[in-house]
């Protein structure tokens, strides 16, 4: 029985997304069509995940280690176990901020249009792809646009979800740029729904994520991105 309620509760969860993305897609399709307007673009963002998470009972309970500077340009960094990872974010970000996620998203029925246009999609398997990825990202980080990515790369096969390793990209780039970067731990969504759901579904619940205090990557010239993703790794874990 608790499967199945669980199940029921998923299939309510996509309805729900899927109605209000099917009300917000005019809105969508207007800003996303040029880049002045993706700050726009992410307030009707913002918008469609409150109410997708208020309908759907899941509510996020965040513990701000360092309140974040709404001027600053961030590299977020978090752990990756549920496809609700994104709406998080959405409640969490403010302003212009865009995701960095693999390339099948294009393909998405409701992320599609965002990877489509300010979010960036990344082939990992082609080196030529990813660095033009994050050529991309560069790009947008210049233009005052916080970058949301998870270093993991994919959400883990084993259940429950393990931290896997991180890869260097995003950590390079904050050194170059010297942008900061936040560690993000999400510490109990795979509990609420793991990875799209189809196997165990989903349920109501409060989702706690600890936003820890910046790191400031303009003071670090003489460390390695090697050194900063396994700090980043370090410190997420130790919320997990």
């Amino acid at each position: 029985m608790k499967r199945l309620l669980k199940k029921i509760h998923l299939f309510y969860f996509l309805f729900c997304i899927l109605l209000l993305f099917i009300l917000f897609l005019p809105f969508y399709y207007l800003f996303s069509r040029n880049q002045r307007f993706y700050r726009t673009l992410n307030i009707f963002r913002t918008i469609h995940s409150f109410m997708t998470s208020a309908l759907s009972g899941i509510f996020f309970r965040f513990q701000i280690e360092q309140k974040l500077n709404k001027k600053q340009t961030y590299i977020f960094c978090a752990n990756h176990t549920s496809n609700l990872d994104i709406l998080a974010f959405c409640l969490l970000a403010r302003g212009a901020y865009h995701f960095m996620g693999k390339e099948e998203l294009m393909k998405n029925p409701v992320l599609g249009i965002f990877f489509r246009t300010i979010d960036i999609p990344v082939n990992r398997e082609s080196k030529i792809g990813a660095f033009k990825a994050f050529k991309r990202a560069a790009d947008n980080l210049d233009q005052g646009m916080s970058l949301i990515i998870f270093p993991e790369g994919r959400i883990d096969n084993s259940y429950p979800p393990v931290l896997q390793d991180f890869k260097n990209g995003p950590f390079r780039l904050a050194i170059e740029k010297g942008i900061p970067v936040v560690p993000v731990s999400i510490q109990n969504l795979w509990q609420i729904m793991w990875d799209d759901g189809v196997k165990y579904g989903s349920r109501p619940g409060i989702v706690d994520i600890y936003v820890h205090k910046p790191i400031l990557t303009n003071i670090l010239a003489d460390q390695t991105d090697e050194n900063l993703r396994d700090q980043v790794y370090a410190i997420i874990n130790s919320k997990l």
